[in-house]
């Protein structure tokens, strides 16, 4: 039975390649990750251990993105978000080429031209993060607390339309969650579906 052991191998390399490619899970270890800011800083999850941290896949052609923009809805969460010393990373993971890619300096003149916050703009052209959190959508939001565990992840609320006037009336589930964090609660509503444009990955 010498096949048996190169059998095993193939298994065991075959298992290890799909726990790579799991999809993150809430209530489990959020994936560590180090990317390069718009400023060419590199940034690692694990650099704010102690902290919460939330992630925003973003891509500034999206009309689903420009209608939480053009509101002043992520700014206001940004901002309210950094008072509270919470460290917001805006991700874009689109290819170069595709919609949604910038340089740098675009990334940070698009924040200035918005008034948006983020604590930094993290540039994912090859989309390893953004695979690594499979993340789908933009937006797509996802928050880690303190302790590096995944505690919510889907979409920014319960309005999955591009129409600007829905914001309003609409349920906003990483307020509501990050305000559940600050009152010592677990997330009420961990997991809900994300919407938006489709990530503009690399093509393999």
């Amino acid at each position: 039975m010498s096949f048996l052991k190169p059998l095993a191998v193939l298994l065991a390399s075959v298992a290890m390649t799909a726990a790579a490619s799991a999809a993150p899970e809430v209530g489990k270890p959020a994936p560590d990750f180090s990317a390069t800011d718009s400023k060419g800083r590199t940034v690692k999850l694990s650099d704010y251990r102690g902290k919460t941290v939330v992630l925003e896949w973003t891509n500034d052609g999206c009309p689903y993105v420009q209608k939480h923009y053009s509101t002043n809805n992520i700014q206001s969460l940004q901002k309210d978000a950094a008072a509270k010393g919470i460290v917001w990373l805006s991700i874009i993971s689109s290819a170069p080429g595709e919609q949604g890619a910038v340089s740098g300096a675009e990334a940070d003149r698009l924040s200035e031209t918005r008034g948006a916050a983020p604590a930094a703009v993290l540039l994912d052209a090859e989309g390893k993060v953004g695979r690594l959190y499979d993340a789908r959508t933009t937006p797509h939001m996802f928050i880690v607390n303190g302790d590096g565990t995944l505690v919510y992840m889907g979409g920014l609320d319960d309005k999955p339309t591009a129409i600007p006037s829905d914001v309003k009336a609409a349920k906003n589930y990483v307020r509501a969650a990050l305000d559940d964090l600050a009152a010592g609660k677990p997330v009420a509503t961990p997991v809900t579906r994300p919407y938006g444009c489709s990530v503009k990955y690399k093509h393999s």
